[in-house]
């Protein structure tokens, strides 16, 4: 007896076929980029006897909390972290507020040298930000603006500004003007008509920016490395994590603990924010 398989399922057999090689290589891509941050975590778990074992496990055959506390009870640990919490906040809402009206100017508005201002905009996000840091500094120390926090959120709002203005246009840009202006006919302003209509509709946009924002000032090192010199409690958590090596010396596990608990901020509001941030970027990058 001849078993006939319908051509839809031959076709959805082929096409699962040709699909292997490229599921194949997205598992070995993200196993490849997964595996350090597992080793991270793992070592932050693992006893002290164990980390340099001449016979490394991937799962640690005991578990221990002590690294942890060693790295919550280190000098100045809530201290800096609470200065990366304020520099990267008032950062990305800094850069959302500027960014939101220029981008609002450049899609809705017709005014001479807006195709210049968006070139100077993309030659600056292309612009590599660590050939900057020796102008920045040399600003910096002329005005008086060295070891000083606000100098350091000034910087990254200066890092960040250009992705967000970006986005942002493409998705005002995205916007049909006429729902606007049916606002207006109605009795709203310019400014209420955009509020009312517009600005809901860009809550996906907002959220893939605030996430680029706060994971590029929350691990920008290279600035708040050179910025913050003198006042050494104005620094911020990638710098105390960079002198935690020397801090506990050859305690591996409690600078793989610290640098556990240095990632979990990023992780967390990346893992709430997953499902607008990929649909964010993905509709501002076809509307653009």
């Amino acid at each position: 007896m001849t078993v006939t398989v319908p051509v839809p399922r031959r076709a959805a057999v082929r096409g699962a076929v040709r699909r292997l090689p490229l599921q194949a290589a997205a598992a070995l891509t993200v196993l490849i980029c997964l595996l350090p941050v597992y080793w991270m975590v793992v070592t932050a778990f693992t006893p002290s006897r164990d980390i340099q074992s001449y016979d490394p496990r991937l799962v640690p055959a005991t578990w221990t909390l002590d690294h942890f506390r060693h790295a919550v009870r280190a000098e100045g640990f809530a201290l800096f972290w609470r200065n990366s919490v304020l520099v990267t906040l008032g950062a990305v809402l800094l850069s959302l507020v500027v960014a939101l009206g220029a981008a609002y100017a450049v899609a809705r508005m017709r005014w001479r040298g807006r195709r210049q201002f968006m070139l100077a905009v993309f030659t600056a996000q292309m612009a590599p930000w660590e050939s900057l840091v020796i102008p920045v500094y040399i600003i910096s120390r002329d005005t008086g603006m060295l070891d000083r926090l606000p100098t350091l959120t000034l910087v990254y709002f200066m890092i960040t500004l250009p992705f967000t203005l970006v986005v942002l246009r493409s998705f005002i840009a995205g916007i049909p003007p006429e729902l606007e202006e049916a606002a207006q006919v109605d009795g709203c302003t310019r400014l209420g008509a955009f509020r009312r209509v517009a600005f809901p509709l860009l809550a996906p946009g907002l959220m893939a920016t605030s996430l680029f924002g706060f994971i590029t000032a929350w691990n920008e090192f290279t600035y708040a490395n050179f910025l913050i010199i003198k006042q050494q409690d104005s620094r911020t958590l990638p710098v105390w994590l960079a002198s935690f090596q020397s801090t506990f010396g050859t305690d591996w596990g409690a600078t793989m603990a610290a640098a556990t608990l240095f990632a979990l901020p990023a992780l967390i509001i990346f893992v709430v924010l997953q499902r607008h941030v990929t649909s964010g970027l993905a509709s501002g990058g076809v509307k653009g």
